[in-house]
């Protein structure tokens, strides 16, 4: 919570600086640059909301808890950035009709590097927090940041030339660039958004160590099958099928499933783990082997 409230503090600071070097040069490549960080303002307020309501603990409305909220936020932001990315072609289509003389560049370069090097820096510990505690409204916030670097140095180089060059119209052809730049980024935000919200699993090695860790931690049990794992924003949701023997008692059965959730939570902090427990009869052959 505390990240996504300084990202909106330092947004709007970035927000000020690039505005201002656009007032300065009347550059529409800065332009292009000051409005994608003006999206990283809405989408801080979006994140922090976001994180809010994930935060909340699981009720009777909401028994697997809130999330995919997080999700919400990301996706937002991916639509923000594409309506940006949509604005900035208008923009520089309109200068390349009714080009306009650029001023103070050199001024308007030095008060975009200074933004520039804010979004790097705050860029990089959102990415590393998000990572760390599996934030996608972070971690999303974290690359849009970087992504606005990016571009933001295209914009430098864009406008850098303008200055040694004197043609007005690659200020008009960076800003184009660095609409296509954004318009990809955005697109992938949503795309990415969009597989979570539709319960997509687990990445491969993850499943891949889940099964191994059953077959360690199993003992007792016959055989595991029928794994699914989910992810919610911070949570791993985690179901599979234990074959237990068929004289096995149910309190011993039950040892087993919480040796195995205690396991499972100490490698995958935050993981909520549903265990169905079977007779030898319902082994299919084809699952895990327990060791």
């Amino acid at each position: 919570m505390r990240s996504a409230f300084l990202s909106i503090i330092l947004s709007l600071i970035v927000v000020a600086l690039k505005g201002g070097a656009y007032l300065l040069t009347g550059s529409v490549a800065l332009f292009s640059d000051a409005l994608e960080s003006l999206i990283n303002v809405v989408a801080a307020g979006a994140a922090l909301a976001a994180l809010r309501v994930a935060s909340r603990p699981a009720d009777a409305v909401h028994p697997y808890g809130h999330q995919k909220a997080e999700y919400f936020s990301a996706m937002l932001e991916g639509a923000l950035i594409v309506a940006a990315s949509l604005a900035i072609v208008y923009s520089a289509v309109q200068a390349l009709l009714h080009p306009k003389p650029l001023e103070a560049l050199g001024l308007g370069m030095v008060v975009s590097s200074v933004a520039t090097l804010l979004n790097w820096g705050y860029g990089q510990y959102l990415l590393k927090i998000g990572k760390r505690l599996q934030s996608p409204a972070l971690i999303a916030d974290g690359k849009h940041l970087l992504s606005d670097v990016i571009t933001s140095i295209g914009v430098l180089v864009g406008v850098g030339l303008v200055k040694f060059t004197g043609l007005h119209a690659l200020d008009a052809m960076a800003a184009i660039l660095v609409a296509l730049y954004v318009l990809w980024v955005g697109y992938k935000l949503v795309q990415s958004s969009l597989l979570s919200l539709l319960d997509e699993a687990a990445p491969l090695e993850v499943q891949l160590q889940l099964k191994q860790w059953v077959s360690e931690h199993a003992e007792g049990a016959l055989e595991a099958h029928d794994f699914r794992t989910r992810h919610a924003g911070s949570v791993t949701f985690i179901e599979f099928h234990l074959v237990v023997p068929g004289a096995m008692t149910v309190q011993d059965a039950h040892a087993i499933c919480d040796r195995l959730e205690e396991s499972i939570g100490r490698q995958m902090p935050g993981s909520q783990v549903s265990i169905h427990l079977e007779p030898e009869g319902k082994a299919k052959q084809q699952g895990i082997v327990v060791l």
